[in-house]
């Protein structure tokens, strides 16, 4: 039956607004009358303090909401402005060809793309299990002992490590040594992330110095090499490695996966550490991103490793389970103590890079390397035909040509003919080829050179590239797991894709109501765009005139989120929150150090706040001083003037989630953002919670100097199971020349200002190719939708805790009772009277249907609440009934009804294969178990292990895919 919609009371949304909130008009009226207010008009004000409130309609910069049609045929003209032409510039960017079967199961299926980090692993062992085949993968290429489950990009990884090196080394040093023949972006981010920490970068051109050469560098705790090297050239790093590791060094080589294939790996060299990319693994260009870096380390190093780990334990009955291990939470465990603010992994792109490995599988790949060699060694024998000098005759794909006084004209030649090159320099050329370059290919670029087509060397597949030295070929064997030989059929990988999808719980099953996490509708007309050749199929460093319509299309975001931050500047580049944050921090540095205030490096930040926060502030240099939080969850005023008065000389900064940490509009935030300016510092505001505020205040208008946003929370990018992200950084116009630059950027200038700080990212827009979403979502939604949005999310966030109140203390609120836009669930109470703990409760979510909410964070043994602005009524009262009945099972335990130590939440969540296999010897029915309500009987996830030992897991850490054997019964 079609709703009546007009008695709305509601703000203004267009068509779309109407299908991406959940809660209707008639379903806002009724828990609007639960709530105790009679429209959102009402509530909003009393929720939000007056003080930040925005008075005019924030509309003077977004357009008004687009339809989804107009939004997609907007984005046609954005991507028909970019020219797209085969790149053939390498550094690290290479061609590949996404097999069907994976793009269409996995990048474009909700039920991988919408599911969120593996925090609850009973119900995430799909995409756990697609992440050990990743860890396994790169472990076999790299010969090493230990991958983790993805980084951010290929440089982030050099930079973490980095930071390694200097932890584990036995070297008091402070200079790492680096390989001039590396990647320009690698160098830049280096550069700019050593400075902050004081590293002392020493550049030397490793493959040719003589070993009394590199005895004269001196001391330092690491060296870094990349493999091949930027130029192309393959050359054998080992004697390097052994003098650095002579002296107390660790080797970090950047390995390129696909080359791994054939010539001798990282380990097998010596190196301590592997770091490096897998997007030629399936995972199309993008203009940059996102991508998944990957980190291996030697045996000893594994528990340094940042980032996420996924290991193999057991569950309660005995059998092999999956979870996240070790320092999967190093950020919230150790705070200011941590070794990196990476608390994430870009997971759906290791899926796709894992599974391209299990599509091909050891031969296949071996077949695309040598082909690529192949390809190489045909257009290196045609340029030398024709007396044209490579800088190298050791290369796998890339080479490197000497053109005295020709190079721009051949590339523009090139260009010309649908390709880009690489302009090294007046007098040098970078060609690199990869999977996806044809015979066809090879003859046009021949031409840029004058070479005539019958000169063209034919590719030879029948011998190995003669380019590949002898020394180097690999003789290991890699990928020999069953995985990677069993699904040699379109049809069993499609299964085996469909199989993992059903052991997870996401977003297309039903509600995720994490509170601080945001899991809220990615639509389908959003994410369209994504895959679209024009954006996809760029390379990052595609000459400006050639990608117009991205820049627009960035430009445009850019200043829809200045305008709805209240700032001057957007940089688009970090490519996760933790970057972001990193970004923001790095900025404040750079102008107090611009100011002469190089004595300014106290932050301070609230106990309550993300762990992240305090990690980058370390990796931002600067000292981190905790200021305490009060009873009711807001900052403690009184220690905050006294943490300032103490600091009064050297405060950098104060950095806040607003609404905070805690769930709550803090009353008194002007006043904080005033005491800390008067004392000289910036303010930071997280954005982490700007669902629930967005479009009624703006952090610039309340005294923040700079902020983070993250755009797969408030604007719709999906988590992807725990990646990828974007966290732009936003800014004040004195703050905007240090937002982070790019030496290889198209454009320094964004608006009205440029950006010169240190690159943050690999590329110079961080991950593009995601960013069409979040343009469709404010497009869409236009600057009223957006505000009905959050309404509709602190409404939603409000019903829930007024109608659990009564069965579970709602820890904090604001001055009228109200929470924002989720709420936190005292469970402690309920654990004193009955025994029944936060974790017995969340998994027994799992048997009822549901992921359950955030656990522990920020306050351990609570659960916090968020249902965001997507979900319907009937889903929301499905949770609530489901929270209900479950403290009602507590209860009975506590009247000892049920044993403490055997009763439905004690043993949740509960199998199939619990219920049916064996005596039933429990105190309670097999019906109850798997059953509470009878709503689940036609629809019932079931749980694919029973809950995990996470103890068992990091004793006996194991990080690679099991035998099969190990599943058997």
């Amino acid at each position: 039956m079609a709703r009546d919609e007009s008695t709305s009371s509601t703000f203004e949304t267009g068509a779309f607004g109407r299908r991406h909130i959940g809660v209707g008009p008639d379903a806002q009226s009724a828990m609007l009358t639960a709530v105790g207010y009679d429209s959102l008009e009402a509530l909003m004000p009393a929720a939000i303090p007056a003080s930040i409130a925005v008075d005019e309609r924030l509309d003077s910069v977004i357009p008004p909401a687009a339809t989804e049609r107009e939004a997609i045929a907007e984005l046609r003209a954005l991507a028909d402005a970019n020219t797209v032409r085969t790149p053939l510039i390498g550094l690290g960017y290479y061609g590949t060809e996404t097999p069907a079967v994976i793009k269409r199961n996995v990048l474009e299926n909700p039920s991988w793309y919408t599911a969120y980090t593996p925090y609850q692993p009973e119900i995430s062992q799909g995409r756990l299990e697609a992440l050990i085949n990743f860890q396994t993968m790169v472990t076999d290429l790299t010969g090493l002992d230990t991958a983790n489950a993805s980084m951010l990009d290929e440089s982030t990884a050099v930079v973490e490590g980095m930071l390694l090196a200097r932890r584990a080394s036995k070297s008091r040093s402070a200079r790492f040594v680096v390989d001039t023949d590396a990647f320009p972006q690698t160098l830049a981010l280096l550069t700019s992330r050593a400075e902050a920490v004081g590293i002392e970068i020493v550049q030397a051109p490793l493959a040719t110095l003589s070993e009394n050469a590199f005895a004269d560098l001196g001391d330092h705790f690491g060296v870094f090499i990349q493999y091949p090297s930027a130029s192309g050239r393959v050359w054998d790093p080992s004697a390097v490695i052994a003098a650095s590791k002579a002296q107390g060094g660790l080797a970090v080589v950047a390995a390129d996966l696909l080359a791994l294939a054939l010539i001798t790996s990282p380990g097998e060299l010596g190196a301590d550490v592997a770091v490096g990319t897998s997007q030629r693994f399936g995972v199309p260009m993008g203009f940059g991103g996102p991508h998944a870096g990957y980190m291996a380390v030697r045996s000893g190093l594994e528990r340094q490793l940042p980032g996420r780990l996924v290991g193999v334990s057991q569950d309660a009955d005995g059998h092999p389970a999956y979870r996240l291990s070790l320092q999967a939470r190093e950020q919230h465990i150790r705070r200011e103590k941590a070794t990196s603010n990476i608390c994430t992994a870009q997971v759906l792109l290791a899926v796709m890079a894992s599974m391209y490995a299990v599509y091909h599988g050891p031969h296949g790949i071996r077949f695309i390397a040598t082909e690529t060699a192949a390809k190489a060694q045909a257009l290196a024998e045609t340029l030398s035909g024709y007396g044209f000098v490579l800088a190298s005759d050791a290369f796998f794909d890339t080479l490197r040509v000497s053109v005295p006084g020709s190079a721009a004209l051949i590339v523009d030649r090139a260009r010309e003919a649908g390709y880009h090159l690489h302009l090294v320099d007046d007098a040098t050329i970078g060609i690199s080829v990869d999977e996806t370059t044809t015979a066809t290919d090879l003859v046009a670029v021949a031409g840029a050179f004058d070479i005539p087509s019958s000169s063209v060397v034919a590719v030879d597949l029948t011998v190995t590239p003669p380019a590949l030295p002898d020394g180097l070929r690999r003789t290991s064997s890699y990928l020999g797991h069953p995985v990677f030989n069993a699904h040699t059929s379109e049809t069993a990988m499609m299964r085996y894709l469909k199989q993992l999808a059903d052991r997870d719980y996401a977003l297309d099953r039903g509600m995720i109501p994490l509170g601080s996490c945001t899991m809220k509708l990615n639509a389908a007309t959003e994410m369209e765009a994504v895959t679209w050749p024009a954006f996809a199929g760029l390379h990052p460093f595609t000459p400006e005139a050639d990608v117009v319509g991205s820049l627009a299309l960035i430009e445009q975001l850019e200043s829809w989120l200045a305008e709805v931050t209240g700032y001057d500047s957007v940089s688009l580049q970090p490519n996760a929150g933790s970057q972001g944050e990193l970004a923001g921090l790095l900025a404040i540095r750079g102008y107090h150090r611009a100011n002469g205030d190089d004595a300014r490096t106290v932050c301070l930040i609230p106990s309550s706040a993300h762990g992240t926060n305090a990690a980058s502030a370390v990796l931002a240099g600067m000292k981190v001083v905790v200021v305490a939080c009060d009873e009711l969850g807001n900052v403690d005023l009184d220690d905050l003037r006294a943490k300032i008065a103490a600091n009064a000389e050297t405060l950098a900064a104060l950095m806040i989630t607003y609404p905070s940490t805690h769930g709550v509009y803090e009353h008194d935030v002007t006043l904080i953002t005033q005491a800390v300016h008067d004392a000289g510092g910036q303010v930071y505001v997280d954005g982490a919670n700007l669902n629930a505020l967005l479009g009624f205040a703006r952090f610039g208008d309340f005294g923040g100097d700079v902020s983070h946003l993250n755009l797969h929370k408030t604007f719709c990018i999906p988590h992807g199971g725990g990646g990828p992200g974007v966290g732009p950084v936003a800014a004040k116009a004195h703050l905007a020349p240090y937002l982070p630059g790019h030496p290889m950027a198209q454009r320094r200038d964004h608006g009205a200002y440029t950006h010169d700080g240190g690159p943050i990212s690999a590329a110079p827009y961080g991950s593009p190719s995601i960013l069409p979403i979040s343009w469709a979502y404010v497009r869409m939604m236009g600057a009223e939708g957006l505000k009905q949005a959050t309404a509709a999310a602190v409404l939603s966030a409000n019903y829930v805790a007024t109608r659990l109140r009564e069965h579970y203390p709602v820890l904090y609120t604001g001055e009228n009772g109200l929470v924002a836009h989720e709420c936190i669930l005292d469970l402690r109470p309920l654990a004193v009277e009955t025994g029944v703990s936060v974790d017995d409760v969340a998994k027994r979510l799992i048997d009822y249907g549901f992921h359950a909410p955030t656990m522990s964070f920020p306050v351990a043994g609570t659960l916090m609440v968020e249902p965001t602005e997507s979900e319907d009524l009937p889903e929301i009262e499905r949770f609530i009934e489901a929270m209900i009945q479950i403290r009602g099972e507590a209860d009975a335990v506590g009247r000892g009804e049920w044993p403490a130590d055997d009763n439905p939440l004690r043993n949740a969540p509960h199998t199939a294969r619990s219920v049916i296999e064996g005596e039933w010897v429990h105190p309670y029915s097999r019906e109850l178990a798997v059953y509470p309500v009878h709503t689940l009987i036609r629809n019932k996830y079931w749980a694919p292990v029973r809950r995990i030992d996470q103890a068992y897991g990091d004793r006996n850490l194991v990080c690679a895919c099991p035998p099969p054997e190990a599943f058997e019964a």
